[in-house]
């Protein structure tokens, strides 16, 4: 795991990678723009991220770790060498854990702005963009959301809106996610169509990863094959998911049957979240 880390002149840089004896950090959850408008890691290594439009997230999240007395931070744009295929297998297998230690996930919200003041925000004012913001949508994010225990939603000025504490019933009104798993209980408690329908109307950019979002969510680790699509990599998602044990009366009867819990569709077939829950499950 790369970190980045304050210097003293007050920018900041990336470590080595760092395997064991990780310290305390943060870590930012986001939607992404236009990926020229990304900062990456080869832009941190030669100095020419500044000019980005994403370089204010990412130095907002540095700001606001330093605030909470925390030196390190992490950001998936830039602390990943997309170019290193192994190393984005890796991140991509080990992203559910690096969330779930952070001691700090600041979530960024580019699509919620409040006036710049040092008064308290009434939640009228922003509540509705909270809940129509495009960050619910995105797959990425669900782990996101889940897996840290401290959770802190701002908006693109970089004001505090609240936690996944303070907001989990909103939270859980627009996700459709119980407030159980938002307070951190173990997700195994959950059958594997319930989680698979907190995924059902979230997307992302590479079909592939409409599947691999879901790893940790499942506990599962595999290989990625970019360019096997969507389809297939759901059908090697379910396989792995039907080799571990059973945690409840439900995912065995699930598994006996041969069905999800409509009747309906086939547990190890390749459909996706929104189909697997469409008969007889709703969010």
């Amino acid at each position: 795991m790369r970190l980045l880390k304050w210097k003293s002149g007050g920018d900041f840089s990336l470590t080595k990678d760092l395997i064991h004896n990780i310290p305390p950090y943060a870590i930012l959850s986001h939607t992404w723009g236009v990926d020229t408008e990304e900062v990456t890691f080869e832009d941190l290594t030669d100095g020419s991220g500044k000019s980005k439009a994403g370089y204010d997230k990412i130095r907002f999240c540095g700001e606001q770790a330093r605030c909470d007395g925390l030196q390190h931070f992490w950001v998936d744009t830039c602390c990943i060498d997309k170019s290193n295929s192994v190393e984005l297998q890796e991140a991509i297998n080990s992203m559910f854990r690096w969330y779930q230690n952070a001691a700090k996930c600041y979530v960024y919200l580019s699509d919620i702005s409040v006036r710049d003041d040092n008064e308290a925000v009434p939640h009228e004012t922003w509540e509705l963009a909270f809940r129509e913001s495009r960050w619910f949508t995105r797959g990425w994010t669900l782990q996101e959301l889940i897996a840290p225990p401290s959770v802190e939603f701002f908006s693109i000025g970089g004001r505090r809106l609240g936690n996944k504490k303070s907001l989990e019933c909103q939270i859980s009104e627009i996700t459709g996610i119980a407030i159980q798993a938002l307070q951190g209980s173990t997700l195994s408690q959950f059958t594997v169509t319930e989680r698979m329908s907190w995924a059902a109307n979230r997307n992302t950019t590479r079909d592939e990863d409409k599947a691999y979002s879901l790893l940790g969510i499942f506990e599962i680790y595999m290989p990625l094959i970019y360019g096997e699509g969507r389809e297939h990599a759901f059908y090697r998602l379910r396989e792995e998911i039907n080799k571990r044990p059973k945690n409840s009366q439900l995912d065995k009867m699930m598994l006996q049957e041969g069905k999800a819990c409509s009747g309906t569709q086939r547990f190890g077939s390749t459909v996706e979240p929104k189909q697997l829950i469409q008969n007889g499950h709703s969010r």
